[in-house]
């Protein structure tokens, strides 16, 4: 009881700004989770084949990958507030033509348009909320951000199945999967409301322009900010490697393997998403007693095994058990690794941090995605599964080593320097 009053306080604590930003992004983060649970149905109703979600999840993330670093900059130079704007307005109307069109070369260059446009809002996020907190918070600040987005994932999700059931009983199937999809986009677009209302810090915003003014010499100047974002991405590329390979594809994983219903799917699937939320406010708990390097690292050694339950289980219930734990323990290492990140890097240079580390999580999703697909169908969903799950986990524990050699020598150095 006094830790959920703990996490309450602290809410009632952080600024109108902080709170606009949780209010519009519980708005997107809904109606991504509505579209996201049923888009996959919706290329199989259309008639294509299994492969053609991977290229839909591969131009996705490749739109994203290519324009993260520029938006990262953009967003230093520009202000936050407006790219996140930007990027809502036009990745809303990205969903409504997802939402309608049918021909395959259509399908895939709006999927490109919605990847090149939510990156606008990747990029700002995190570095608006840490130019709107101190420090010493915002491991429990990102917590929060993370916890919230995955909960509003969780209704976005029980949304997404449950009406289009629900539409089902009275339409086609393809109907009423579209008529979800044009919800879910609207339910998103309704985002941009409680931004609009974020006042910026003038001063800093105009600090972090005239820094930026020549990113090259910026770059220069902060060889050390550099020399962390080059770790973290390279952890970060393993990790999206391995994550590219099975978390697009979960919705059709439990279709295939387990011939489960629409709202089941959405379900399981928000349970995990659920699971994520609560696990995101175990985190802090976590870094309090073994620090941030290891409760990462930790967190996401012990997700490995329930992976592996999931991929290789013929039961319903011991996927779906794995499913959440894995979801849960991997995720929960997210905000302790961004705020530690935000902690090592110069606030001139915050976003062009995220946009690289998201940049190459995001090129793990492009290039692995037809990868999967092509394992799945040429070995069938009991073996394609297996294999893919197997690949991820090697790739989880390869990013986690590293992880660990990298930043806990950099932490040992740092406190000798404090204390000599």
């Amino acid at each position: 009881m006094a830790w959920a009053s703990g996490w309450v306080s602290k809410w009632k604590s952080y600024s109108d700004n902080i709170r606009n930003i949780f209010y519009g992004n519980i708005l997107t983060q809904i109606g991504l989770g509505v579209f996201m649970v049923i888009y996959n149905f919706y290329i199989r109703e259309l008639g294509f084949q299994d492969q053609m979600n991977g290229q839909v999840i591969s131009m996705t993330s490749l739109a994203t990958a290519i324009i993260l670093i520029p938006a990262g900059i953009l967003s230093d130079r520009a202000g936050r507030k407006k790219m996140i704007l930007f990027g809502i307005l036009l990745t809303g109307c990205s969903l409504f033509l997802r939402s309608v069109i049918e021909p395959q070369t259509l399908l895939l260059s709006a999927a490109f348009l919605t990847g090149l446009f939510q990156a606008f809002m990747q990029v700002s996020l995190i570095p608006l909320l840490s130019e709107n907190s101190r420090p010493e918070e915002r491991v429990r600040l990102f917590a929060l951000h993370f916890g919230i987005m995955t909960a509003s994932n969780v209704i976005g999700n029980l949304l997404g199945g449950i009406l289009t059931d629900t539409f089902g009983l009275y339409y086609s199937s393809l109907v009423s999967i579209r008529i979800t999809l044009l919800i879910g986009s609207l339910i998103f677009i309704t985002g941009f409301i409680p931004i609009m209302k974020i006042v910026e810090n003038r001063e800093a915003t105009t600090h972090i322009q005239q820094t930026n003014v020549n990113m090259l010499r910026t770059i220069k100047l902060q060889k050390y900010s550099v020399k962390m974002i080059f770790l973290f991405a390279v952890a970060q590329l393993f990790i999206g490697f391995g994550a590219g390979l099975v978390i697009p594809y979960l919705n059709l994983y439990f279709q295939d393997r387990f011939e489960a219903s629409n709202s089941l799917i959405g379900l399981i699937i928000s349970l995990g998403q659920a699971a994520t939320a609560v696990a995101m406010f175990i985190g802090p708990i976590v870094v309090k007693r073994i620090g941030e390097v290891r409760a990462v690292v930790f967190l996401q050694l012990a997700s490995l095994p329930f992976l592996l339950l999931t991929g290789f289980t013929n039961s319903l219930l011991l996927a779906t058990i794995g499913f959440l734990f894995r979801q849960a323990l991997m995720n929960a290492g997210n905000p302790i690794q961004m705020s530690l990140m935000m902690s090592k890097v110069d606030d001139s240079v915050k976003g062009f941090a995220n946009s690289v580390n998201q940049m190459v999580f995001n090129l793990g999703w492009a290039l692995m995605g037809p990868v999967s697909m092509g394992i799945v169908t040429n070995n069938g969903a009991y073996k394609g599964y297996a294999l893919v799950f197997s690949i991820t986990c090697v790739l989880y524990l390869v990013g986690s080593t590293y992880f660990f050699i990298a930043f806990k020598s950099i932490e040992k150095n740092e406190k000798k320097m404090v204390t000599s």
